[in-house]
């Protein structure tokens, strides 16, 4: 069993080398390339479709609609049908489906047709049946799916099935091609309850935006950006298939790190390999079409590590521009004969993906609220928005740390270039120090502005220039990579969301706590300016100078990995919340929870499903990997390990009938055995620990600290024996892909 499965690693590795890359040809014009900005969105039935759609006052009410100042009514919705019917079965389109995001971590689809038979009476009075093409404004703005089969926390039973989907008006319709050269038009969507309850991730994120605007309004109007940069692994297909590991949970659960990984820095911004930019120009090409600005490509640190980044956006449409993106790049990776992880630790000991949010404010005319400007100390206004977001940080990590947790980021948080599971904010030296001087009241020392804005070419111990090249200009703050939430400039980045997670729920959170934030300050400025129409300058400053005091303790600069941070964050009362239960509870811990139903974004149930599904979902997860790390030990390395002692044995015995000392065979062999035996000792560890979760009766809470507390310790040290087993038995025994395989090719 063995020698065979031996071979078909064999088979796929030189599948991988022998196999030609995918061919796709890049628009043509006339013989010419076109441009990019030509066929930009050509897949998309965006705002200006709609307008060339409609007269103009059906178009007017139409906008009004988006900004809630009233009803889509059935005239200007079937208008509207028509006429992205027309467009999309002129592009293709057969069928329609309303795209939503349940709480599954991905996004569900299920397919209408346009066409419908349509019933007449002849001459005759017989009765004919035609076939027609048709949607209708009904069918654009809601469906009814199924409900009871996605995730509800407890507030849907089987029998209470019916959900409905509604059409998102502030997210475009798109076409995207299928099989046989046909296409699907795509209606992006919420997915609530019978009752009105939130099932998705999308209606919260909705929610949540609404909140801050309204939050912000005391100030000015607004509205937040939020370009998500994904990054991602890609293996050859042929290699994963013979993995279950990677098939089943989306990470290796065996594998010894390879002589060489990381540790070179060399793949990092080096040469992307022919296959993979093959696979990411194919995708662009792809997502242009459909709307999305993806702008960045690059290798990651790890090998076959990769990102993409895109351009700002609006938060609901930059989230669903990003599952779009998850969803293209599978599909073209698959294409490709790659397989495209997105799991946050595929590989243990080199590094893990995340999905860098880059979060900020801007007002309706697009002015960015977290730009500092040349003299961020006497800009009020960036101050206060500033301020907020940090007391929203300080007061709502837990919110914040319950956003990021996942069993699969679990094993992300914390090492090779991921932020902890502690949340502070990083802002720089120059920023920092501008706080300083305004909450005690002096002015800024060790800064001279020209010297911030501009580098000159010799770095800071050099006196010699490069005469030949320019001066560039500076940021006012470096980047800190461990910092969970960063300023990086004009804009905050979390970096700790994974790279596997839907950004809709992290950001959720985070509006939230902002929101939240928002409203104290703008109360707190109402109180400072007193009998004042409106306050002062020396009322900001006032109450810019308090907020600074309060948000202290969540601003830190240096490492973020060491043991000194964590003994300074106990100390500033930051939370350290190291397993993902923990981190659940935030959600539903008291002062959290008040925030998040008195902003209107979740009701009382509606939090407590999310805390039973989180829950569920990650006891499930653990389940789902002892298992199958259980099976793959059982019968593909116990066995292997057998073969390689029966070999051992064997040549020892020849060497002795021919009066030869085996000494060389027989210490291998004495090695291997303890090791053996000791992986035996591990699984049957691995069985008591499933059947301890298994005994907690099926209550997701009991079963996910349950799931902590016994199969990760359990998992840990049957994979730390294993792999040091693979490290010993001849390559030609052991039946699953290694390390270096699948993360060289």
């Amino acid at each position: 069993m063995a020698s065979s499965a031996n071979q078909a690693r064999k088979d796929a590795i030189r599948d991988n080398v022998l196999r030609p890359s995918r061919v796709v040809p890049y628009p043509f014009k006339d013989g010419k390339p076109v441009y990019t900005s030509e066929f930009f969105g050509e897949n998309v039935f965006g705002q200006a479709q709609i307008a060339k759609a409609l007269p103009k006052p059906a178009y007017a009410q139409f906008l009004r609609q988006m900004k809630g100042g009233q009803t889509l009514d059935k005239g200007t919705a079937d208008a509207i049908a028509h006429a992205v019917r027309i467009w999309a079965m002129d592009k293709g389109a057969t069928h329609f489906t309303h795209w939503f995001q349940p709480q599954t971590g991905t996004t569900a689809e299920k397919h209408d047709a346009f066409l419908t038979l349509k019933s007449t009476h002849g001459p005759s009075g017989v009765e004919e049946i035609t076939a027609i093409d048709a949607f209708s404004g009904s069918q654009l703005l809601q469906a009814e799916p199924d409900a009871s089969s996605f995730p509800s926390g407890g507030m849907r039973t089987t029998f209470e099935a019916r959900g409905y989907t509604v059409w998102d008006t502030t997210s475009p319709m798109f076409v995207q091609r299928g099989p046989h050269e046909t296409c699907v038009l795509y209606i992006p969507s919420i997915f609530i309850s019978y009752n009105g309850d939130a099932l998705d991730e999308k209606t919260v994120l909705l929610r949540s935006t609404e909140q801050v605007a309204k939050a912000a309004l005391a100030v000015l109007a607004l509205l937040e950006p939020v370009p998500p940069e994904q990054e991602y692994f890609l293996v050859d297909r042929s290699l994963y298939v013979l993995r279950p590991d990677l098939k089943i949970t989306g990470r290796t659960l065996v594998g010894a790190l390879p002589a060489k990984h990381q540790q070179m820095e060399d793949h990092y911004f080096g040469h992307i390999p022919s296959r993979v930019l093959a696979t990411m120009s194919e995708s662009e090409l792809e997502l242009y079409k459909l709307g999305v600005p993806v702008k960045t490509r690059h290798n990651e640190v790890a090998p076959q590590q990769f990102e993409l980044a895109p351009i700002f956006e609006e938060t609901s449409l930059a989230v669903d521009h990003n599952l779009l993106t998850m969803d293209v790049l599978s599909k073209v990776a698959h294409r490709n004969n790659l397989k495209v992880l997105f799991h946050e630790k595929p590989f243990k000991g080199v590094n893990g993906s995340g999905k860098h949010c880059n979060w900020s404010l801007s007002t309706g005319s697009g002015e960015n609220l977290l730009d500092p400007t040349i003299k961020p100390e006497t800009n009020y206004r960036f101050l206060l928005f500033l301020l907020a977001t940090l007391d929203a940080v300080q007061r709502h990590g837990g919110l914040l740390r319950a956003g990021i947790a996942s069993a699969s980021n679990e094993h992300r948080l914390g090492a090779n270039e991921a932020p902890p599971a502690i949340i502070s904010a990083f802002l720089g030296e120059h920023l920092t120090e501008v706080l300083n001087s305004i909450e005690e009241n002096r002015p800024i020392k060790n800064f001279s502005m020209p010297n911030i804005q501009t580098i000159k070419l010799g770095g800071r111990a050099l006196d010699v220039m490069v005469s030949s090249l320019p001066e560039i200009s500076r940021d006012l703050t470096d980047r800190n990579r461990t910092s969970a939430f960063a300023f990086t400039g004009n804009k905050f980045e979390f970096r700790a969301v994974g790279s596997k997670q839907s950004p809709s729920f992290p950001m959720t959170l985070l509006n939230a706590a902002v929101a939240s934030s928002l409203q104290d300050i703008a109360e707190a400025l109402r109180k400072a300016a007193g009998d004042k129409p409106y306050p002062s300058d020396a009322d900001k400053l006032a109450v810019i100078r308090q907020y600074i005091a309060a948000t202290k303790n969540v601003r830190f600069e240096g490492d973020n990995y060491s043991d000194e941070w964590r003994k300074e964050a106990a100390k500033r009362g930051l939370l350290n919340i190291t397993n993902c239960p923990d981190a659940f509870d935030q959600i539903v811990e008291e002062k959290n929870s008040a925030v998040l139903c008195k902003l209107g974004i979740f009701s009382k149930s509606e939090l407590q499903s999310r805390h039973y599904i989180l829950m569920e979902r990650y006891a499930k997860d653990l389940l789902l990997e002892a298992n199958t790390l259980r099976t793959i030990l059982a019968q593909q390395v116990l066995p292997a390990a057998y073969e390689y002692r029966a070999s051992l044995a064997s040549s020892c015995a020849q060497q002795k009938q021919l009066g030869l000392a085996a000494g060389p065979e027989l210490r291998t062999l004495n090695y291997t055995t303890p090791l053996v035996e000791d992986l035996l000792n591990w699984i049957e560890k691995l069985d008591e620990a499933i059947n301890k979760v298994h005994e907690e009766g099926h209550e997701p809470s009991k079963e996910a600290r349950a799931s902590a507390k016994y199969l990760l310790p359990a998992m840990e040290g049957a994979r730390d024996v294993a792999d040091e087993l693979e490290t010993v038995l001849a390559d030609k025994y052991f039946p699953l892909p290694k390390m270096s395989e699948l993360l060289w090719f």
